[in-house]
C-alpha cells in the first residue's frame, strides 16, 4: 500500500510539471517524502491560517513547536531539497494548507550543486508565482541563504543569489527578504562557529535561536 502511496504521488508531481527534470530538477528523489507529508496530512489535517515552513534541511531540522509556540507551525521541510522542489511540489507542501504565511529557505543547496545566482533567482520566483496566484493574500519571508564555514567557496554566488532575491522582495510588500547573512558573520567576516554544529553547515542551538528572532521580526514588521 505504501508503494502504491509512493507511486501515485510521483504520477502527480510529474504531471504537474513535466519539465522539471530536463530543467535540472529531480523531483522523483523526494516521492517519498511528499508520500509520508501527504499521510500526515490525512492523519492530522492543518488548520487554514498557519505558518508553513519549507524547503531543505535547516528547515527540516528546525524545532518549530518550540521556536513557534504562540504559532501554528507547520514544518515542511525535506533535507537537500531545492528550490525547485519545492517549486514542483508547491500545491502539496504549501498551497492545500491556506496559510497566512509561508517561511521559505531554499536556494543553499542549489548553489552548492552548481547553479548560478541567477537560477536560484528564477526558482525564487517561480515559487513566489505559484504563491501569489493561489493565495494572493498570503504573506513570504524568505529567509536569505545563510554563509557558512563548510560552503564558504560559494559565498559570492550566495550572496548575488540573495541580493538578487531581496530586490524582487522590496518590490512587493507582501514578499519578505530574512537577511541573516551580516550579522552570521564574525568580526573577521567569515561565518561564526558557534552559530553551526560540527560539520559547519547546520545550525547550532545558538544559530536557531538567532533565525528565531529574526522571523518573528520580520513576521511583526508590514513589509
Amino acid at each position: 500500500m505504501w508503494k502504491v502511496a509512493c507511486f501515485a504521488v510521483l504520477v502527480w508531481a510529474v504531471a504537474a510539471n513535466p519539465l522539471a527534470a530536463e530543467e535540472g530538477c529531480r523531483p522523483e528523489r523526494w516521492a517519498d517524502a511528499m508520500a509520508r507529508f501527504a499521510a500526515a496530512d490525512e492523519a492530522a489535517p492543518s488548520e487554514p491560517g498557519g505558518v508553513v515552513f519549507v524547503g531543505s534541511s535547516s528547515i527540516r531540522l528546525w524545532k518549530l513547536g518550540e521556536s513557534f509556540p504562540e504559532w501554528s507551525a507547520l514544518n515542511r521541510g525535506f533535507g537537500g531539497s531545492e528550490l525547485c522542489d519545492s517549486v514542483h511540489y508547491f500545491d502539496l507542501l504549501v498551497a492545500k494548507h491556506k496559510p497566512a504565511a509561508v517561511v521559505l529557505y531554499a536556494g543553499d543547496n542549489d548553489v552548492a550543486a552548481g547553479k548560478t545566482a541567477e537560477r536560484v533567482h528564477a526558482d525564487f520566483r517561480a515559487f513566489a508565482a505559484k504563491l501569489d496566484a493561489a493565495l494572493p493574500e498570503c504573506r513570504l519571508l524568505y529567509v536569505a541563504i545563510k554563509p557558512s564555514l563548510s560552503r564558504w567557496d560559494k559565498a559570492a554566488e550566495m550572496k548575488r543569489a540573495n541580493d538578487l532575491i531581496a530586490a524582487d522582495c522590496g518590490e512587493d510588500e507582501r514578499h519578505t527578504f530574512v537577511d541573516i547573512w551580516a550579522p552570521m558573520l564574525g568580526g573577521d567576516g567569515r561565518p561564526r562557529k558557534e552559530l553551526f554544529v560540527s560539520d559547519g553547515l547546520h545550525l547550532s542551538k545558538e544559530g536557531y535561536a538567532f533565525w528565531n528572532e529574526a522571523v518573528v521580526e520580520a513576521m511583526r514588521s508590514e513589509h
